[in-house]
């Protein structure tokens, strides 16, 4: 284990190591921190040969300490690490937006799925390492984060993730046991009519009987091969009402009438209060939902603004 800590921590200064920058490329940021256009600096717009003005600029900058240009393969090796920062923000931003928009929170409140728990800690891990690399790559000075636009989207994308991670934190190792103690203190025995209280207590998990509800009806899937544990193809978790999830799987109802009918669902007549934990996990699932869109905010406006 302590090998294998070492042989990561010496990857990691590594990529630390080739990725700041090192030889000079046009960079569009200069011409925002003077207010020029990049023909000014640039015998061609498009970058590449300087002008006059814009080798005194390079001699300014290499003054202040603040030039730290790219060599070819410190910039191949960035285009690497920020492909793969780029497709993890994709599959964990993805994740957030499924189980916030199509499965919605209540579904996760009823229980945090492992799956995208996984997902989502091997999502804040990668990109916490691959945004810290691109970052000393393209942050020269710390006053970039401050005194230019770029370094202000920058740190305001930074405290979104930090705040983002800490609610993580919180649900994962604070909210998340009370969850599973609440639901593992209530007995899931079942009945012939079952609430929608009822039902989550028969998820398939840590060894409960998997339930699912369809147009008024709760159906037995203990015994079949596709709801292993309770999830039917790591998608759909038992325990819940998948009549409007139906609409998106490729089989039809007839799949469900081939499932043993144990009870009838009926509603609550009065709705229980809900518990502070499970106040605080929707208030925390609903803001990362909108720090998402923040964020994909900042990133448009770092690329066509």
């Amino acid at each position: 284990m302590k090998s294998l800590l070492n042989t990561h921590v010496l990857a990691l200064f590594f990529l630390s190591i080739i990725c700041v920058p090192a030889v000079s490329h046009s960079n569009p940021e200069y011409a925002q921190q003077t207010g020029f256009e990049c023909k000014v600096c640039h015998v061609d717009a498009t970058g590449g040969k300087l002008t006059k003005n814009g080798e005194a600029f390079r001699e300014d900058l290499k003054a202040k300490g603040i030039y730290r240009p790219l060599s070819t393969i410190q910039k191949v090796v960035r285009l690497i690490v920020g492909y793969v920062h780029l497709l993890m923000a994709i599959a964990w931003f993805g994740t957030i937006l499924y189980v916030h928009i199509l499965l919605k929170p209540a579904y996760a409140a009823k229980g945090l799925p492992k799956g995208e728990l996984i997902l989502g800690w091997l999502g804040i891990v990668i990109l916490s390492i691959t945004g810290t690399l691109l970052t000393v790559s393209r942050i020269p000075a710390w006053k970039i984060f401050y005194a230019t636009r770029f370094g202000i989207l920058l740190s305001v994308k930074i405290f979104l993730f930090a705040i983002m991670v800490a609610t993580a934190f919180i649900v994962t190792f604070v909210i998340g046991p009370k969850i599973r103690k609440q639901r593992t203190s209530i007995p899931t025995q079942p009945k012939a009519r079952m609430t929608f209280d009822d039902l989550p207590h028969f998820d398939g998990t840590e060894n409960r009987p998997a339930y699912f509800a369809y147009k008024g009806k709760v159906y037995d899937v203990c015994l079949s091969k596709v709801w292993k544990g309770g999830t039917h193809f790591k998608k759909h978790q038992a325990g819940n009402d998948l009549t409007d999830l139906l609409k998106t799987a490729p089989h039809g109802e007839e799949k469900i009438w081939t499932m043993p009918e144990i009870a009838e669902l009926t509603p609550v007549e009065t709705k229980p209060e809900k518990p502070p934990y499970e106040k605080v996990f929707y208030f925390m699932a609903y803001m990362n939902l909108i720090f998402v869109f923040l964020i994909t905010l900042v990133i448009a406006l770092w690329r066509w603004w």
